[in-house]
C-alpha cells in the first residue's frame, strides 16, 4: 500500500522529501504533483517501475515517457540540444512544457521512441517536484497520471491514494493541481511540431 505524504506547497519538509527519494531509489513508483497535473514517476534505471507505469496507464512502447529534470545542466546529459533549440525553449522553462528531442546514449533504449530514438524531457516549476529532483540528483521517468478511459488527469492526492494506493509505493499531496497536462512540442524535426496543446502557451512556438 502506498505511503501518503502531505507536503507543504511552498516549504517542502526536508525529512519527508528524503523519505520519498529513498522510496524511489529502492524501486518504488510514486504519484507526485507538477505545475501542470499529477504524474507517475520512478528512477531512471528502474525497468520494473517503467513497466508498472506503462501498465497503470496502458501505454505501449511507442508512447513517449518523459525525463523530468531539475535544470538544463541535468537535461543536457540526456538529449542533444542544438543552440537554436536551446534559445527557443530556454524562455519557456521551467514550466508546463514537454519537449521531444534526440536522446543521448545516457537514455536507456527502453525509454527511447523505437523508430525516432527520441525522448521527452521537462523541467517543472512546482516547488515539491523541484525539491524531490534536487534530493534525487537525477531525473524522474514520468508519465501524466491520466487513467485509461478518463478524459482529465487526477488532481487530488487523497483520491489518487484511495484509487491507486494498491499499485503505487508513495503519493505526494501538495495541494490541488491543474487538470491540464503539459504542452508537448517535438523539436526532433526541422521545424517545431506541436503534438499536444496543454497548460503551456504555444504562441512562441508557432
Amino acid at each position: 500500500m502506498a505511503r501518503y505524504f502531505d507536503i507543504h506547497p511552498a516549504s517542502p519538509q526536508r525529512r519527508a522529501i528524503s523519505q520519498i527519494a529513498d522510496i524511489v531509489r529502492e524501486g518504488g513508483v510514486i504519484a507526485y504533483p507538477t505545475d501542470s497535473c499529477y504524474a507517475l514517476g520512478c528512477q531512471l534505471g528502474n525497468a520494473g517501475g517503467i513497466t508498472r507505469i506503462r501498465s497503470i496507464r496502458q501505454l505501449d512502447e511507442r508512447h513517449h515517457l518523459t525525463l523530468v529534470c531539475q535544470d538544463f545542466a541535468q537535461l543536457g546529459q540526456f538529449v542533444y540540444l542544438a543552440n537554436p533549440v536551446f534559445r527557443a525553449i530556454k524562455p519557456a522553462t521551467p514550466g508546463s512544457y514537454t519537449f521531444i528531442l534526440p536522446a543521448t546514449k545516457e537514455v536507456p533504449r527502453r525509454l527511447q521512441h523505437p523508430g525516432k530514438k527520441t525522448v521527452g524531457v521537462r523541467i517543472p516549476r512546482h516547488v515539491a517536484a523541484q525539491a524531490l529532483l534536487a534530493e534525487l540528483g537525477e531525473p524522474l521517468v514520468s508519465s501524466t497520471l491520466l487513467l485509461p478511459g478518463q478524459e482529465e488527469p487526477m488532481t487530488q492526492g487523497w483520491e489518487i491514494a484511495d484509487q491507486l494506493g494498491h499499485v503505487l509505493d508513495a503519493v505526494i499531496d501538495s495541494g490541488d493541481c491543474s487538470t491540464e497536462p503539459t504542452t508537448v512540442i517535438d523539436f526532433s524535426l526541422d521545424k517545431p511540431q506541436i503534438l499536444r496543446r496543454g497548460a503551456g502557451d504555444t504562441a512562441r512556438f508557432e
